[in-house]
C-alpha cells in the first residue's frame, strides 16, 4: 500500500514556509507523495451544504507543486485534482512538463472535470462542455508530450506546426491519474489514464466503487500500454492500520489521507493546524512500519 498526504496547497498549508515543512516532514517520514488541491474560485455565500468555505485559502496548484517538488528530493508530488476543462492544455501542457523536470520525473498529474457552476461561470466556461473539454484536453497534452510532430484538431483545441521543450521526463508524459466517480470520468480512467481516484470514500463506497471500476474495465478497452489501472482513494472516517489492510485487501493501491485534527475546532471549515497535520503524517508512517 502507498500512502500520500492531501492538502499540500490549502489551508494552513497555503503558507508556503507550512508547505514546505510538511512535505519534508512526509518526506523523511517515508510517505509516498503530497497532493494538491483546486479550485480557481469558490462561490459565496457559501451554498448550503457546500463543504469548502469561500475564505479558504487555496495556493495555486502549479505554485505549490512546483514549490514543493523544489524543496524535496524524493517523494513525490501530485495534484488531486487540477480542474482540466478550465486550463488550456497547451499551456497546461508546458506547466507540467516543466514541474516534471523540477520534481526529476517524481510527478502525478490528478486531473478531474470539476463541478462548481460559479467556477466554471467565472472562467467563462460552460459547464455543460466540460465532458467534451476533458476528452480534448487530454488528447491535446498527450500529443504535446510525445508526438515527434505535435498536431490536434478539436472542437476547443486546434494546434499544428508547434513544438513545445523540455519533454516530460517520461517518453509518454507523466502519470496520469483520473478523478470522478461519474460513468464518464470512470471510463476515461479505463481508456486514457494510468489510474483512477475515488475522493472522500467511507468503506461502503468504497466496495461499490472497486465493483464499478472493475465492471468498466470489462466494457472498455484499455490501451496495453497504460498497464493495470491503479486505484487511490482519500478514505473519510475511522482510520488506522486496520483499516489500511482492508482498503489493500480491496485491491486499493495508494490512500490518499487528509490531515486530522486531534481536537475540536472552533469553527468546522478552521484548517488544520500544521502540527496535526505532523501527526497525521506520523501516524501513517507507523502503518508503513
Amino acid at each position: 500500500m502507498r500512502i500520500g498526504l492531501f492538502a499540500i496547497n490549502y489551508g494552513t498549508c497555503a503558507e508556503p514556509a507550512s508547505a514546505v515543512r510538511v512535505a519534508r516532514h512526509a518526506e523523511a517520514a517515508g510517505l509516498e507523495s503530497v497532493w494538491t488541491g483546486e479550485h480557481l474560485a469558490l462561490p459565496t455565500p457559501q451554498p448550503e451544504g457546500y463543504a469548502i468555505a469561500p475564505t479558504l485559502p487555496f495556493l495555486d496548484t502549479i505554485v505549490a507543486l512546483t514549490l514543493v517538488a523544489a524543496n524535496t528530493t524524493s517523494i513525490t508530488v501530485a495534484s488531486g485534482i487540477i480542474v482540466l476543462p478550465l486550463h488550456h492544455p497547451v499551456m497546461l501542457a508546458k506547466q507540467l512538463a516543466s514541474i516534471d523536470h523540477v520534481a526529476d520525473g517524481r510527478l502525478i498529474v490528478g486531473l478531474g472535470a470539476g463541478y462548481v457552476e460559479a467556477e466554471f461561470a467565472a472562467m467563462g466556461v460552460a459547464l455543460a462542455e466540460r465532458g467534451r473539454r476533458m476528452d480534448e484536453h487530454l488528447d491535446a497534452m498527450h500529443e504535446l508530450w510525445s508526438a515527434d510532430r505535435p498536431e490536434y484538431h478539436g472542437r476547443f483545441v486546434d494546434f499544428a506546426d508547434i513544438d513545445a521543450q523540455p519533454r516530460p521526463r517520461q517518453p509518454s508524459g507523466p502519470h496520469i491519474v483520473l478523478g470522478g466517480v461519474s460513468d464518464g470520468a470512470r471510463r476515461r480512467a479505463v481508456m486514457k489514464a494510468n489510474g483512477w481516484y475515488a475522493f472522500n470514500t467511507t468503506q461502503a463506497m468504497a466496495r461499490e466503487a472497486v465493483a464499478m471500476i472493475a465492471a468498466d474495465q470489462k466494457c472498455y478497452d484499455r490501451p496495453p500500454e497504460l498497464g493495470p489501472l491503479e486505484i487511490t482513494m482519500t478514505p473519510v472516517g475511522h482510520f488506522d492500520r486496520d483499516v489500511v489492510d482492508w482498503y489493500q485487501e480491496l485491491g486499493v493501491d495508494r490512500l490518499v489521507l487528509l490531515p486530522r485534527p486531534t481536537a475540536p475546532r472552533e469553527h468546522r471549515h478552521d484548517p488544520v493546524s500544521v502540527e496535526d497535520t505532523l501527526r497525521t503524517i506520523d501516524a501513517a508512517a507507523s502503518w508503513l512500519s
